[in-house]
Order: C-alpha cells, then structure tokens, then sequence
C-alpha cells in the first residue's frame, strides 16, 4: 500500500461520548507507517468540558490528566502535517474522522483525507465471521493487548492487525479489497463530497431534491449511507436511475431508530412531497372496502363502502382494501368463483328470474345458494370463511398506544397510534402527553400507515404500550 500513499496512519480517538456535534476529543493516538519507518504520536486533549464518569471508568481519562493539556485548537497543525498524504485507518472510522471534521469544523477548517476502515475490511475479508469489534480481532488474530481503550494502544493494535493481513493474505486479494472499500461514488458536482462521511449507516429516509429545490425522490433504507450511496456508483442499473442521480443537486436524511418509523416516515414525505420520479407511487385514491352489512331478511351481505362515507379506523367487519370500485369487484368475483359462492347473491351478477339458479350455478361454478332456502347458516358460514382470508383486523386496542422502537445508538422512537391512525412520532415520555393533547379526535385512516402497523404488530417485534386511561381520554373527547 505504501506504493499508492505516503504513509499509512493507524488513528484512534478517546472522546467524552459518542456524538461528535456535542462530545469533543479527550486523547489521540497514531502510528504512522512510512518509508522512513514507524512512528508514534500520542496527546491527551483539553476538552474543555467534564469528562462522563462512565468515560473516565472507560478509558481511565478523568478530568485532572486533561486540565493542563492542549485543545484541539492547540494541536490542529500538528494533525495537519501528520495526517496529510496519508491513508487515514481507523476501527469504526466514521466516529474518529467525523470526531475530527466537526473540530475542524469549529475553527473554521475543512479535513479531507482517503478513509478505510477496518471494520469493514474485516468483514469483507471474513464474511463467515459475526464479531468484527477490535476485541474480537485481538482474540481471533491473537494481537497483543496490553491495555484497551487508550489512544495509542487501540491504534498500535491495527497496525498489528494490518502485519497479521499482509503476513497471512495473499497481497493481491489485500489490495483488492482495500481498493473496493476505498472506492468513491461518482457524486454530482453540486453536491458536498463531505458529505459522504456525514452520512449515517443506520435506518431513515432520504429525499433527493433537483433544480429549483423540486423533490425528486424519495426512499428509505435499513442502511441510509449504503444506500444513498448506491445511487451514485457509475454502473447504474436503468437509464432511469442514471438520469435520477444526474439531476440531484440536494439531499436531507432523516434518521430513524428503526424499520417501522422509515415506513411511516417515508409513506408521509412521499404524500407530502410528491417526488417527480416516484409519480404515481402514491396517487390520491378511492379507497374502499367490502363491509358485511345485514339485508332485509337478515342475512349478513357484503356491500361495498368507501372511506371518505365511512369511519375506516374504527368501523367493524371490513374486507379488503382497495384503490377503485373495479378493484374491488374483481377480489369478491375471484372469491366467489374459487368458493363457489353464488354471484347474484353477491350483487355481482342478475337472477334470471326469483327462485330460478343464477347463470354460474348451470356453468357448475356456483353451489346453488341463490335456490338453496334450506341451508341459510349454510351459506353465511361459507361466505363468512370465504371473506376471511381478506379480513381488515381490528384494532386490537382499548385506546391509543406507543409502539417503541429502540436504535442501536441508543436514540428512541415512540410511534403514537389510535385504531390504526398515526398521531405523530415522538422521542421523550413528556412528549407523548403533547402529542395527544393536540391530537385530532379521529386520526383519518390511511391504507400505507394501516399496512405498516398490522405487519408490525403481527411480527411482534415491537414494544407496544397502552397508554393509560387519562391520555387515552383526551384522543376520545
């Protein structure tokens, strides 16, 4: 590698947290690997601010090693001169490059360095193996430990697990997957290229927006920086594709703590937004559904009811939802025919003459039930097993509840929800009263929201808490 960069810099950061907007820099530690040999370089940093007592537990940094040593403003162009012409290696590298991008952010600097990162070299070198954290590196490649989470220690490590690399890997492969790490995506001209290292690797929804700030796009993904990035590799699967990433001249994110709030998040934006290459995705419709409804004598009959006459979130025994009244009477005459339900009966087809079989019955695609007197329990039992595989569920709730997710990076999401209508999304418990509070009596249905949220408490994968009687009285008022 030394024959495509200068030096290569093993690097590693000790912080006060883990967000770099708001923690700031408590000790460096690099080993610079060039021609003229190995070097290593360590500081503790003045963060100008308390160090968390589980930070000084952590990595044994308290507030008294820090008092009297430089900021990050003092030692800034020390890290330019030894970061320049480098390969900038990191465990996790997004954390300790952003770390350092954001301080130079703060004195008005920009850091624009070739970044791998090991985790992910890791992992492309050993698919079959599950840990790749710099633990599980020290136990499999038997590195030599003797301290953690200290600056130079940590870096010192990598630099081992690279001699383990080269020693043990054929170089060509090496290269091979260090180059493909490394390769860039061809971003539009009017986009950042900082960009690609603010990008997060958790869930959310991103928008694409075009000239004169029109949407473009919108899309959500368990991986937003893999796949924004997607878009912008030069082999692109469709002309349309190409011609999307060609027009970009902004991008926004928004992060998520998981799958079910990008659903809802995304089926939002793309209503509000009305991206021009997703047209059609979510065009206004009819919605409608098969309700079973008595007829005179009784007997429960399916009659087709639309959303915009008929309470969707809380109205009772729903089949189906569809977009147009065709759709509709296409699902039901296809039930009928694979049950061998009687159409006239339906309303989907005209009796001859009363008391006579209907047209389907002579074909021997219908039971005769349009003749069939004796048998009324019959026909209802049939008609109800027939329509049940296409069966709205209830919401199975006294009242509004929050479906909780949880991230990885500890953020929290708190989806309200009231007989299938989404209320808002929320990260603090003081919020949720808010949330309610300013709620609309009747959240409208909404076929997206009811399809993401029935999948997701079917799967069980969610915290769902009820919210207590007070908080549901004032959805209720």
């Amino acid at each position: 590698m030394l024959n495509h960069y200068s030096k290569l810099i093993f690097i590693d950061l000790e912080t006060t947290g883990p967000n770099p907007l708001c923690d700031r820099i408590t000790e460096i530690g690099m080993v610079e690997v060039s021609a003229a040999g190995v070097q290593r370089w360590t500081t503790l940093v003045n963060p100008e601010m308390p160090i968390p007592p589980f930070i000084q537990q952590l990595t044994g940094i308290n507030d008294d090693m820090v008092r009297h040593a430089p900021t990050i403003d003092t030692v800034r162009d020390e890290l330019v001169r030894r970061l320049g012409d480098g390969l900038f290696i990191a465990h996790n590298a997004r954390f300790d490059y952003g770390f350092l991008r954001h301080a130079f952010k703060r004195f008005g600097m920009h850091l624009h360095c070739e970044v791998l990162c090991t985790v992910k070299l890791s992992r492309k070198l050993f698919p079959n193996e599950i840990k790749h954290s710099l633990d599980a590196l020290v136990e499999r490649h038997k590195l030599a430990a003797h301290t953690r989470h200290r600056a130079l220690a940590d870096a010192d490590l990598l630099w081992q697990f690279w001699r383990k690399l080269e020693a043990t890997l054929p170089a060509e492969m090496l290269l091979d997957s260090i180059q493909e790490l490394l390769h860039r995506p061809n971003l539009p001209a009017h986009l950042d290229p900082d960009l690609l290292h603010d990008l997060p690797d958790g869930p959310g929804v991103y928008v694409f927006y075009g000239e004169h700030d029109v949407p473009l796009h919108v899309g959500k993904a368990a991986h937003l920086r893999q796949r924004i990035l997607s878009h912008f590799h030069t082999d692109h699967p469709s002309y349309k594709d190409m011609h999307l990433a060609r027009q970009v001249r902004r991008l926004e994110w928004h992060e998520t703590a998981g799958d079910v709030g990008a659903q809802l998040l995304h089926a939002q934006l793309s209503k509000g937004l009305q991206p021009v290459h997703d047209c059609g995705q979510h065009r206004e419709t009819e919605l409608c559904s098969w309700q079973l409804l008595p007829d005179a004598s009784g007997a429960l009959r399916p009659v087709l009811v639309y959303a915009r006459d008929v309470d969707f979130c809380r109205a009772q025994g729903l089949h189906g939802l569809f977009t147009s009244r065709e759709k509709a009477r296409a699902a039901l005459h296809a039930l009928a025919e694979q049950h061998g339900l009687c159409l006239a009966m339906l309303g989907l087809a005209h009796r001859p003459r009363a008391g006579e079989p209907c047209v389907a019955s002579r074909a021997q695609r219908c039971m005769q039930e349009c003749v069939d007197k004796g048998r009324p329990d019959r026909q209802q039992e049939r008609l109800l097993q027939a329509l049940s595989s296409i069966r709205i569920q209830s919401w199975p709730y006294g009242g509004p509840v929050a479906i909780v997710e949880a991230g990885a990076d500890g953020r929290r999401d708190m989806h309200v929800v009231d007989h299938w209508g989404s209320l808002g999304t929320v990260h603090e418990e003081h919020d949720v009263q808010q949330l309610l509070l300013e709620a609309a009596a009747r959240p409208d249905f909404d076929l997206d929201n009811y399809k993401i949220l029935s999948r997701a408490l079917k799967l069980g994968k969610v915290e769902v808490r009820p919210l207590h009687s007070s908080q549901a009285a004032r959805v209720a008022r």
